[in-house]
């Protein structure tokens, strides 16, 4: 079949499949945007096609700030830091320009969580304290407590986290959920 201006219409492209088995068509949005469809766990890795896995956050969405933090918490609190990171990237994403090195900073910080509860202590340190270094910079600026975030003590979570795990003390992958930081403080 043809696409309307008379030209053939040009398949999907493929993607690499296992050995022995035919390559497959490439995933995509509603909008022909590559996406992976693959069912993820609840850190966000991959899972093969017809596993069950944990519903995925919604991106794009949109949230006061105050929501995002609400959310992200859950999120981090059921052991979700790689769905936390989304709630924040959509923050960082559609908030003011002066906020999007707090949302980001955040969503590093989740990101290097979900590094530590995987395994991967390097990119886990690496990450959490990218993350400190740019949730404390923008506190510079900002000052109080930004929608009742308690950021000098996620800053003192994420860079104590980080030594703990790049000195192999946590002795394995990180427990994402008794890890989460406590966003607004307390416990």
């Amino acid at each position: 079949m043809g696409s309307e201006d008379g030209t053939p219409a040009r398949p999907a492209p493929e993607r690499a499949a296992p050995a022995g088995t035919a390559p497959v068509a490439r995933d995509r949005d509603s909008e022909g945007r590559a996406r992976n469809a693959r069912p993820r766990d609840g850190l966000g890795r991959p899972l093969p096609y017809g596993a069950q896995g944990v519903p995925r956050q919604p991106e794009g969405v949109v949230r006061r700030p105050e929501e995002s933090v609400a959310e992200a918490q859950r999120l981090l609190d059921e052991g979700k830091p790689f769905h936390a990171h989304e709630v924040f990237e959509d923050a960082w994403k559609s908030g003011p320009d002066e906020e999007r090195e707090l949302w980001r900073g955040l969503a590093q910080l989740s990101v290097g969580l979900t590094h530590a509860a995987r395994g991967n202590a390097t990119g886990g340190a690496r990450l959490l304290r990218r993350g400190a270094g740019a949730v404390e910079e923008w506190a510079r600026g900002a000052g109080g407590r930004p929608y009742g975030m308690d950021l000098p003590g996620v800053v003192a979570w994420a860079r104590a986290l980080a030594a703990e795990v790049e000195r192999g003390e946590a002795g394995g992958p990180v427990d994402a959920a008794a890890r989460a930081p406590r966003l607004t403080g307390g416990s």
